[in-house]
């Protein structure tokens, strides 16, 4: 029962939120187009009922585009996470490993993505493989810092246990350090999840002739004209960011039951 009402609850407060969100967002427009001196309003912030009326008419290109994004996004997210969890590995195993790559990986995140993505679409002109390359360049960062921290993280007479029943290596990963770094892993890959999204958008935003992006940039070259489409694309890269969020939400759930804030939802439900 005590899971029923909290169920309910939970439903009850996203709804009033998702409520409170559209009707001040209606409310900025009305107020910029009738009360703010603002020319074009309409290119400001147009009325979200007419967003939604345009995103419906144009759902299928939308859908088409955005699912586009959303693949090269998630392969470029996939081989980055990857490439993270590896170079968590090693570092974990050795020491200098750690204190060698740690400056190169720390100097890597200082080029930024609106300046590096234009410089590999230049090079490789390839929109698809330049995507994937930005994706998991932003990627691989959180995942490996989070990963090798919980790596990092066993307690001393954890490993004292396993030696003392002489675990090899192997085992000590296998059956220890692997799994504490679980919950690590998957808060660098929330992490990095809108990141993907974002860099391969930017690399559309560089020319490239497919994806959301190249909507977004078009829809920008119009003006007012196609100021819902604009719009329209914005909500689609907020909800394909979102869709990948969730979805490592709920394998975190099902990979790490044994997390606190799973286990009290657990004691409440029974």
């Amino acid at each position: 029962m005590s899971r029923r009402f909290k169920s309910y609850g939970q439903g009850a407060a996203i709804a009033l939120w998702a409520a409170m969100v559209l009707l001040l967002w209606e409310a900025s427009a009305w107020f910029i187009a009738n009360v703010a001196p603002i020319i074009n309003p309409a290119s400001k912030l147009p009325y979200l009922h007419l967003v939604i009326g345009n995103l419906i008419e144009h759902f299928p290109t939308l859908l088409e585009q955005g699912a586009i994004t959303f693949g090269n996004s998630i392969t470029g997210f996939l081989i980055g996470s990857a490439i993270g969890f590896l170079l968590a590995i090693l570092m974990s195993l050795s020491r200098t490993v750690e204190h060698t790559l740690s400056p190169y990986m720390v100097a890597s995140q200082m080029i930024p993505i609106i300046g590096l993505a234009p410089i590999i679409y230049g090079i490789i002109h390839d929109a698809a493989l330049s995507r994937i390359l930005m994706a998991g360049y932003v990627t691989f960062f959180p995942v490996t810092i989070q990963a090798l921290r919980g790596l990092q993280s066993i307690k001393s007479e954890q490993l004292e246990l396993m030696h003392a029943y002489a675990a090899s290596t192997w085992t000590l990963y296998m059956k220890l350090k692997l799994i504490a770094a679980l919950p690590g892993v998957f808060a660098g890959l929330k992490l990095s999840a809108p990141l993907a999204i974002t860099a391969s958008i930017i690399v559309e935003l560089m020319g490239a002739p497919d994806g959301i992006g190249v909507l977004m940039v078009s829809s920008l070259y119009y003006g007012t004209s196609q100021v819902y489409m604009f719009w329209s694309t914005v909500l689609v890269s907020m909800a394909i960011g979102l869709s990948l969020f969730l979805i490592i939400s709920m394998l975190e759930r099902w990979l790490t039951p044994w997390q606190p804030e799973f286990r009290a939802k657990g004691r409440d439900e029974e």
